[in-house]
């Protein structure tokens, strides 16, 4: 069996969890909204790179440290 890098946990409002879930090289979390699916990728090559995907137009991908300043400096307003 491969090491395990990193470990999942998943939690929703209906009280069920899943914990501990075991990855060597990513993880993903899909939720399907109205239709719309939404993503969150994690892998743990030699960086941290996170992706994040809104539908199949609108998506993210960069290191955890470029999703961190991202997530300070805000969204840009149109």
């Amino acid at each position: 069996m491969s090491e395990i890098r990193m470990t999942t946990e998943m939690r929703t409002d209906y009280d069920c969890e899943a914990t501990g879930l075991p990855a060597e090289r990513w993880g993903e979390a899909v939720f399907n909204v109205a239709g719309l699916e939404l993503a969150i990728e994690v892998s743990v090559e030699n960086d941290v790179i996170v992706a994040i995907m809104a539908g199949e137009d609108a998506m993210w991908k960069g290191t955890l440290e470029g999703l961190k300043r991202l997530l300070r400096s805000g969204v840009a307003k149109p």
